[in-house]
């Protein structure tokens, strides 16, 4: 196993995305705060009974692809991911160097400028209400 920072090529991965209209929206960015705020909820959850959590995921595997050795190995990743951080919120030390990596592609860059704009704290900041 190898981490992409290591090899300075890591980019953010998963995350929640919106359109600037639908936070600018109150009714739906009520809407938005309270998915984050169950979100973060199933997750501290997994996080403090990953057993627990593997069970639910084996159990809601339709294709039973899934075994329980992977998903332990699985959730343990993502506790170590999210330990000592801000569950949810967007690191901002890992923002620029993926708007880097993301500018810098050799052959054919994923973007040529800086975003502006393209991030908020807003409705994390309201799901943690």
């Amino acid at each position: 196993m190898f981490k992409y920072e290591d090899q300075g090529v890591a980019t953010l991965e998963d995350g929640l995305y919106a359109l600037e209209k639908s936070i600018a929206d109150p009714a739906m960015a009520a809407k938005l705060a309270k998915f984050v705020k169950a979100s973060l909820k199933g997750w501290d959850y997994a996080i403090k009974d990953q057993g627990e959590a593997v069970k639910i995921v084996l159990n809601n595997d339709a294709s039973g692809a899934q075994t329980e050795k992977h998903q332990a190995r699985m959730m343990g990743e993502i506790a170590k991911l999210v330990a000592g951080g801000t569950l949810g919120k967007l690191d901002a030390k890992a923002y620029e160097p993926t708007v880097s990596t993301l500018m810098t592609g050799k052959s054919d860059p994923v973007i040529t400028k800086k975003p502006a704009g393209a991030t908020t704290d807003a409705i994390w900041m309201a799901a943690q209400k």
